[in-house]
């Protein structure tokens, strides 16, 4: 049996680093999550739930 790195070096390519399957970083299609419509909801139900709050409290 081989030793220590002849044994695995034998069926190893030249150039053993896999290419990368996706970019890194952001591009024009990746956006933060907190802006655009879904924080707009966010906001307005917040809103709505602090005037119900106040509504409750001082009645």
């Amino acid at each position: 049996m081989a030793g220590g790195d002849d044994f695995y070096s034998k069926d190893r390519p030249e150039n053993p680093q896999l290419a990368e399957d996706r970019p890194r970083g952001g591009g024009p299609e990746d956006h933060d999550t907190a802006t655009g419509p879904r924080s707009l909801w966010l906001w307005w139900l917040v809103l709505a739930a602090v005037i119900l709050v106040l509504f409750f409290i001082f009645i």
